[in-house]
This record gives C-alpha cells, sequence and structure tokens, in this order.
C-alpha cells in the first residue's frame, strides 16, 4: 500500500522541553492528516538558521488525528536542532510528511521494544498501535542518566517499561543491552523492534541472532532528500546498497550488513 506523502506548512501548537537534550515539538495541519503508520518519518525544513540547508529527518513520535496533530521527539545536536527548539506556539514549519516504510505487524503477542537515546521516538507510537492491536510489548529503553529518564508514564499505558542508565541512576545500570534481561529466563520474546545508535542496534540484532529472535530495525542514517534522489542515506544489505529514506528506514536486522 503506497500512502501519500504530503508538504505542508504546520503550526506549533506548543513545544515541550524533557531535560536539557530533548523537546518535543506538537504540529498541527491545517488539513487532514494522512495515514501515519509507526516508524515513518518526517523531513523539517529548518528557516532563519544560516548554516542550516537541508531539511532535518524526525521519526514521529505519536499522532493525533481527532486534532489532526502529530509530535516529534527532537534531540538537540546543532544548529539547526537548536533552532527548532526556541520555536513558539503559534510558529510555522515547513514539513514533507510521511516518509519512508514502517514497522511490521507482528504474529506473536510476544515483542520486545528497544530504544535508545533519541532512537526512543518511534517506540511509543508503535506500542500504542501494538496495544490497540491486544499485544502488550515489553519496552526497554536506554538512557543517559536519570535526569533524561522521560513520559515513561506514557510507554506504560501501554506495555512494560524497563530503564537503564549508564550511570546506574535509574533502572538497571549499563546500555540496554547489558539489561538483565537478555541474561534471564525471562527472555522470550519472539520479536524484536530496535531503534537508536547504530552500535546499540547492531548488538540488540546479535542478541536476536543469537535466540533465533526475528528482529526489526529503524536506521537513522544521514538523510538529504528524504525521498530516494540525493543517495545518501545507502546502507549496505543482502541485496546491495538500499536507500533508507525509501526501502526503510525499517530493515529485517537480517538484511543489513553491519
Amino acid at each position: 500500500m503506497e500512502i501519500k506523502k504530503v508538504v505542508r506548512d504546520l503550526q506549533v501548537v506548543q513545544s515541550i522541553r524533557l531535560n536539557q537534550r530533548h523537546f518535543i515539538l506538537d504540529l498541527q495541519s491545517p488539513e487532514k492528516l494522512p495515514l501515519i503508520l509507526p516508524g515513518q518519518f518526517a523531513q523539517v525544513l529548518v528557516t532563519g538558521s544560516p548554516s542550516t540547508f537541508l531539511r532535518r529527518p524526525f521519526s514521529i513520535h505519536s499522532v493525533d488525528y481527532g486534532r489532526n496533530s502529530f509530535r516529534l521527539l527532537i534531540q538537540v545536536r546543532g544548529e539547526g536542532t537548536r533552532h527548532l527548539s526556541a520555536l513558539k506556539e503559534g510558529d510555522l514549519l515547513n514539513v514533507i510528511f510521511p516518509l519512508g516504510n514502517a514497522f511490521s505487524l507482528p504474529a506473536t503477542k510476544d515483542v520486545l521494544l528497544v530504544g535508545g537515546g533519541a532512537g526512543v521516538a518511534p517506540l511509543l507510537f508503535f506500542a500504542q498501535l501494538l496495544s490497540q492491536n491486544h499485544i502488550h510489548p515489553t519496552i526497554l529503553l536506554g538512557f543517559r542518566s536519570k535526569e533524561e529518564v522521560s513520559e515513561i508514564e506514557e510507554y506504560s499505558k501501554y506495555g512494560k517499561v524497563l530503564i537503564t542508565t549508564d550511570d546506574g541512576s535509574e533502572g538497571e545500570k549499563g546500555m540496554v543491552i547489558d539489561h538483565s534481561i537478555f541474561r534471564s529466563e525471562q527472555h522470550h520474546f519472539k520479536k524484536i523492534y530496535s531503534c537508536g545508535p547504530h552500535a546499540m542496534m547492531k548488538a540488540v540484532a546479535g542478541i536476536a541472532r543469537e535466540h533465533n529472535t526475528e528482529c526489526e530495525v529503524s536506521l537513522e542514517n544521514t538523510m538529504a532528500c528524504g525521498f530516494g534522489v540525493c543517495l545518501c542515506c545507502i546502507t549496505p544489505t543482502d541485496k546491495g546498497n538500499e536507500r533508507v529514506c525509501m526501502e526503510g528506514p525499517v530493515f529485517n536486522a537480517a538484511r543489513i550488513t553491519w
């Protein structure tokens, strides 16, 4: 099924600061939203930032069709994202969406979602969809410290939440792949979905392979156009180089040449 892509000026309903490094933009469309699926992303035009020439890609964090709005979870990394973090209610953003493919619905209820850093962004939307399909996943989220732990109440609406922090200030100490669930009899998952830093997803894919578990990953390669023209986001797969913005961002982890 081909999903309609649109280019629209969206209005900032609110900007929600989660911590020093992350914030949420709540964006409202003047027209009815097209169908958006978990795992898809949006390309945002950053205006007023002289050093930001290209659109910035962000995973869609949640969708509210009743309000014709969706949210983006953004990590402040450079000039472009700093500019976005300063937007106020009523400001307009030009956005292309929805782009890319989506996570597939599992044929099992034994599901684990694994996210780290800003990579947790698409997992809230996906957890909501799974819950609507009577699947309540285990959700393993990794943060740097207790100060960066956020939205746990939201994730907890849809499944069991586990946390790791690099410094051990909340949840278990270490990275998500260090969590005890991977070393215990609790590891009974039939499907794993992951998004976050490349090294983290590679490690999660390795664990899935060891347990003969199906795994999907949402890659975060650098993008320029977002719709397959510039070829700067390619990733090596079992079928050669593929475009993350078109054939992805979601891939079966077994297909990636890590």
